[in-house]
């Protein structure tokens, strides 16, 4: 939550009066199941009200256990597969500039999700195509949906491999807004 927080409240571009502003920075959860923080920081942004929040999973809700695209809500894009998130971010950012639009794309994944080949595959994608506007947060929490990462596939240190790629990689506590930020 404190990810999301900290996008939403201080980092990401975007105007809450304008949900479908050409200029507006994207956001991408990855992580579908982490979706709870998301809608948590579109409360506090002003896209969703208390209201919507506690309709989260009752039927009728657009508030479901993953994300779906509601513009009018800043849900920029749904997702549910693990792993796809930041091949979408790849595509978002690549478009943007090849418009000559200056809007960033943020990522947020989760490391378990860093066991799907197509997570590597757009890793090597963002330097081959000299994206500085796509932004992967990886929430190292070591754990995944059935268990830890040690007891399903360990994905070792990440760090480096984001490195190998040629990503400049900055680690930080996920719970410190100020290293966050």
């Amino acid at each position: 939550i404190e990810i999301t927080a900290t996008l939403f409240g201080e980092v990401m571009n975007y105007d809450r009066d304008k949900p479908e502003w050409s200029e507006r920075d994207r956001f991408i959860l990855s992580k579908g199941h982490g979706c709870v923080g998301y809608y948590t920081a579109l409360l506090e942004a002003g896209f969703i009200t208390k209201e919507d929040l506690l309709t989260f999973e009752k039927t009728g809700s657009d508030l479901i256990g993953h994300p779906v695209m509601n513009r009018a809500k800043a849900i920029e894009f749904s997702n549910g597969s693990l792993g796809m998130g930041l091949s979408l971010g790849i595509g978002v950012a690549l478009a943007a500039k090849r418009r000559k639009s200056d809007h960033k794309v943020y990522v947020v994944m989760g490391d378990g999700e860093c066991n799907e080949g197509s997570v590597w595959e757009a890793a090597m994608a963002a330097p081959n195509f000299k994206l500085d506007n796509v932004v992967a947060i990886l929430d190292r929490n070591k754990f995944q949906q059935t268990g830890s990462n040690m007891e399903i596939m360990s994905v070792g240190d990440l760090a480096d491999k984001w490195r190998s790629f040629g990503w400049k990689v900055v680690e930080v506590d996920g719970h410190d807004v100020g290293e966050l930020y």
